[in-house]
């Protein structure tokens, strides 16, 4: 629990205020570049709070001079800030609709080019998401998916969402898998609390759309990648 009271009170010193001062500064100059710089200092400076070490590898298999599509297990709510600031360039993140009426938080993320996405499987919400995901792409930005659609409760790779592909297939976007493990230790499903420990991150060989003539072929190449990655307790049972 100490864990977690170190890692709220990084955020709630600097990131409200963060947010109150870099929101209109970034209206004002028409460019969110470093208030994203300031969010993911802000978010890496709470995780190193809470004990959290980690191990990244592969960072020379992500394509340079292009936008691509991150790919990652999910096992725990300390993925994405365990994870974003340790990409490259600047990410738009696809999240649930819900975290976009955070106050602050939500104007940010929107003025960030973040993909809201309503579950619920409605066709026009998810072709709208794609839309937007492909606009951010096209505006040079990365995209960071969890391809799950929510936290594995067992730490296992369960299935995925078919969307992020539809989205790949028609971006023909680089397609980056990630393989995420140690933060479901930290933080299970349905817990606030945080017990510090390692997390380990590693970023695969690019995997590129054109070489596949269905979504479904990719989703299986991608899904393949990440299982082959993680520990043994973490693989899918089927």
């Amino acid at each position: 629990m100490f864990a977690t009271l170190k890692l709220l009170l990084v955020y709630l010193t600097f990131g409200p205020a963060a947010g109150i001062i870099g929101i209109p500064y970034s209206m004002l100059v028409g460019n969110v570049n470093l208030l994203y710089k300031v969010a993911m200092w802000i978010a890496n400076a709470g995780v190193r709070a809470a004990g959290i070490r980690i191990d990244l590898s592969g960072l020379s298999n992500v394509p340079q001079g292009k936008s691509c599509i991150f790919m990652c297990n999910h096992v725990s709510n300390l993925d994405p800030p365990v994870l974003l600031p340790l990409l490259p360039g600047r990410c738009s993140v696809l999240l649930k609709k819900d975290l976009m009426s955070i106050p602050i938080l939500g104007r940010a993320m929107r003025m960030g080019q973040f993909v809201p996405v309503e579950r619920g499987g409605k066709r026009d919400a998810a072709q709208a998401s794609v839309i937007a995901a492909g606009e951010a792409l096209r505006s040079g930005l990365n995209i960071l998916v969890f391809p799950e659609g929510t936290r594995s409760r067992d730490g296992r790779l369960s299935t995925f969402k078919k969307g992020p592909f539809f989205l790949a297939m028609e971006t023909q976007a680089s397609v980056v898998p990630i393989a995420l493990s140690g933060t479901e230790m930290m933080m299970s499903k349905g817990s606030w609390a945080i017990t510090a420990g390692a997390a380990r991150i590693q970023i695969l060989p690019a995997i590129e759309p054109s070489q596949f003539q269905t979504r479904e072929d990719l989703l299986r190449a991608v899904r393949d990648a990440i299982a082959a990655a993680l520990p043994e307790e973490m693989k899918p049972l089927e």
